[in-house]
């Protein structure tokens, strides 16, 4: 034990951070001999709470993710063992009514039923999964991949897939996952509740599936893991430091303030507007996200990349998190303060990470497959070519952000390009291709109203730009960029010269 005398602030700090980076890895082994996500969620909450009560008394232990592993799977072997789960698990019918012998591992019983054994004996374990008792609790796997490819699995309803990938491998509350995909929070819990029950109902094994069916659910295991990396946008940029250090790519990073998604579904353009194109996003009101998704979201990307070494969007999902996680350190001032892109220090700008995500792209692009990740990443590649060029090439970042509208039109992607349009073209190009656009989901978009006001106030508009600055005030929930886009109204409605540094709020 690491010393008695903890207060229950600290060791709900120490539980808290534990959880951050273990959760995803402790539920997938607690799930997988049953398939029963909701039971192995209840086991580890009780686990977090016992350890709130005991680790003030006793200590933290040697190794905490040991410890909650064991009082989780121990719980859940008590409810297997008692009387009331005994009497209370639902009955099968009987195989051999049609000739075939019953399941291994079940036993029979009077008349044509037969009653599910208790998950404590291997013999009802799912198909390849790691007994709990095989587990060595001194060196936790990691078996998450293997638990994106359940959530990824037909049975389950393509559209909480994603979701459900959020909040099961990264412990990502559902109020907060409700918040980015613009759905009632209640209506989400119960999504995933259902989702959780039709893999314990369908007996979803938690093993990595043959290669032919790993690339049929890649498309909604990559958009899980953006997902991930774009919700912890705002994180603060002490992360993106110990990724730099090599601590680990498990460990906390910052992601970049600009590097949102652009979905193929409008409803998650919510989740942000695209990476570095003038528009910045909102990703939902709330509390912020657990501080290491986006480092957990590279670390992920990576595994895939090693995984599935030739499917091109693995590495530009991989190269679009390096890129911008890269730029994480210079997007916020020493006193707390938003930093846009155009004015960030390059010099504070990883060049590891950068190397790492150039390699990604290469690789990509020698596959010979297009894809939206690539496209994305490619426009992160020009933005940090600036710290060589010391200039930025919008008329490459216009041709990139074309082909992305193009391959997968959202409305991240269209206010993006407007953005981009805005610098390679100039503001009245941009605002005619904004009032062109025929998308009524604008006029909630918050990106969408602070690149508007950005360009009205280039295009010499003030009052039309106050108006829209003060519309994206009022769907703007970040304190950092609530005061840079009143800071921005605060020049353009000020006596004299309008200031270099303001702009759309974007990374």
């Amino acid at each position: 034990m690491a010393g008695t005398g903890l207060s229950t602030a600290e060791a709900r700090a120490r539980a808290e951070s534990v959880a951050r980076a273990s959760y995803g890895r402790l539920l997938a082994l607690l799930a997988a001999p049953t398939g029963d996500l909701q039971a192995a969620e209840d086991a580890l909450a009780d686990a977090f709470l016992r350890a709130l009560t005991n680790w003030p008394v006793s200590g933290i232990p040697e190794n905490p993710e040991a410890w909650l592993f064991t009082v989780s799977r121990n719980r859940q072997r008590d409810r297997y063992r008692s009387a009331a789960y005994r009497t209370s698990v639902p009955l099968e019918p009987d195989a051999g009514s049609s000739g075939a012998g019953p399941p291994s591992g079940t036993s029979r019983r009077t008349g044509s039923l037969v009653a599910v054994p208790s998950p404590v004996g291997s013999g009802s374990a799912l198909p390849g999964a790691v007994h709990w008792d095989e587990v060595d609790v001194e060196a936790i796997p990691d078996r998450r991949l293997a638990l994106l490819f359940v959530c990824a699995h037909p049975a389950i309803d393509p559209g909480v897939r994603t979701p459900l990938m959020l909040q099961v491998v990264l412990g990502v509350p559902s109020d907060r996952i409700a918040s980015a995909f613009a759905v009632p929070a209640p209506a989400m819990a119960q999504r995933l509740v259902r989702a959780k029950r039709r893999i314990r109902e369908a007996r979803i094994p938690f093993v990595l599936p043959d290669t032919t069916v790993l690339k049929e659910r890649l498309p909604a295991v990559l958009e899980a893991v953006y997902g991930a990396y774009a919700l912890d946008w705002r994180s603060p940029s002490p992360g993106a430091r110990r990724v730099r250090a090599g601590v680990g790519l498990g460990e906390p990073s910052g992601a970049d303030a600009g590097a949102q998604p652009q979905t193929g579904v409008d409803a998650r353009a919510r989740l942000g507007a695209g990476p570095d194109t003038g528009a910045h996003s909102e990703a939902g009101a709330g509390a912020d996200p657990p501080e290491n998704l986006a480092a957990e979201a590279l670390y992920l990307a990576t595994l895939l990349t090693e995984l599935l070494p030739n499917e091109p969007e693995v590495h530009g999902l991989a190269a679009l998190i390096c890129l911008s996680l890269a730029r994480g350190t210079a997007r916020t001032a020493s006193a707390g303060g938003f930093v846009p892109l155009a004015l960030q220090d390059t010099s504070l700008w990883d060049r590891d990470l950068i190397a790492r995500g150039e390699e990604h792209l290469r690789r990509a692009h020698s596959l010979g497959r297009i894809g939206r990740f690539q496209l994305e990443a490619a426009m992160q590649s020009v933005h940090c070519a600036r710290a060589r060029t010391g200039r930025t090439d919008w008329q490459a970042l216009l041709r990139l952000n074309e082909a992305l509208v193009a391959l997968t039109p959202t409305l991240g992607g269209i206010v993006s390009l407007a953005s981009t349009l805005g610098e390679a073209s100039g503001p009245d190009a941009a605002l005619s291709f904004l009032d062109a656009a025929n998308a009524p989901a604008l006029e909630d978009f918050q990106p969408a109203w602070a690149t508007r006001a950005h360009l009205l106030a280039e295009a010499g508009r003030t009052a039309e730009a106050a108006e829209a600055y003060g519309r994206a005030l009022a769907l703007t929930t970040d304190p950092a960029l609530r005061g840079f886009l009143e800071q921005a109204l605060q020049h353009l409605t000020a006596p004299g010269p309008p200031s270099a540094d303001t702009g759309t709020g974007t990374d």
